[in-house]
């Protein structure tokens, strides 16, 4: 497969990630959205948290994807910006990769329930903590015959864990695409291959990442240049044979 153009350009939508020097990062790039995207070969564009006064089209036009982190506060209640943004990229098919929070709400706004505190909604997934503990990293199965699968592969993948919400029941037209080994949904994506519309738990720019969450955004990146092909045929007039 061929890499992503670097024409590409990414929105950033919600909080970017703290700058620290935590040890189990992989340090191959600075802590950030726009720092990942950048070296994954994409140009970082920075989205309004609030476009009250205009519409998504004037925002989201100007991009080819977007990255979702949710927004600053503790509510997880989808707001209805929430809903008229993500109804706008599934109309409009704009690829998104929903992150932590970002995934919470995008999967509210579809009709998902969460659980608010997992320790004590599921006292048996004792490996999901935060504020983080020194170190605290699990593994997840990544479920064959998902986007998941064609950016990371089958099998199990080690991610950081730095929340304490999580998924109860996937949100209707969605699907489970990773799982902790406690049963924990991690990531989720639209079903079919329509619309590119992906939720990671963990948190794959923050200093605590791995090399391999680089994959996220350029899988992202992939999915808008198949969107953009996809614009070009359907806009290209048809051949006229000479007379």
């Amino acid at each position: 497969m061929n890499p992503p153009s670097p024409s590409i350009r990414i929105g950033i939508l919600g909080p970017e990630e703290s700058v620290t020097n935590d040890p189990r990062g992989c340090g191959l790039w600075a802590t950030g959205y726009g720092a990942v995207l950048t070296a994954a070969g994409a140009t970082p564009v920075r989205i309004k948290e609030s476009v009250a006064r205009r519409s998504w089209q004037d925002e989201l036009e100007q991009v080819h994807g977007l990255v979702w982190s949710g927004r600053l506060g503790n509510s997880m209640q989808a707001t209805v910006d929430d809903e008229r943004m993500c109804t706008w990229c599934r109309k409009n098919t704009l690829p998104i990769l929903a992150v932590d929070r970002g995934m919470h709400l995008l999967n509210s706004v579809f009709g998902g329930i969460l659980h608010a505190d997992l320790a004590r909604e599921r006292p048996e997934a004792l490996q999901h903590r935060h504020p983080p503990e020194p170190g605290l990293r699990h593994a997840i199965a990544v479920l064959p015959g998902t986007h998941l699968t064609d950016i990371y592969g089958e099998g199990e993948l080690v991610v950081n864990s730095e929340h304490r919400a999580g998924i109860a029941r996937v949100a209707r037209g969605f699907r489970v695409s990773g799982q902790a080994l406690d049963g924990i949904v991690e990531a989720i994506e639209a079903d079919g291959d329509k619309w590119f519309a992906m939720g990671v738990q963990w948190r794959p720019a923050s200093a605590s990442a791995s090399g391999l969450d680089i994959q996220l955004f350029r899988g992202l990146m992939l999915a808008c240049e198949h969107r953009l092909l996809s614009l070009e045929k359907t806009t290209r007039p048809a051949c006229v044979g000479a007379a």
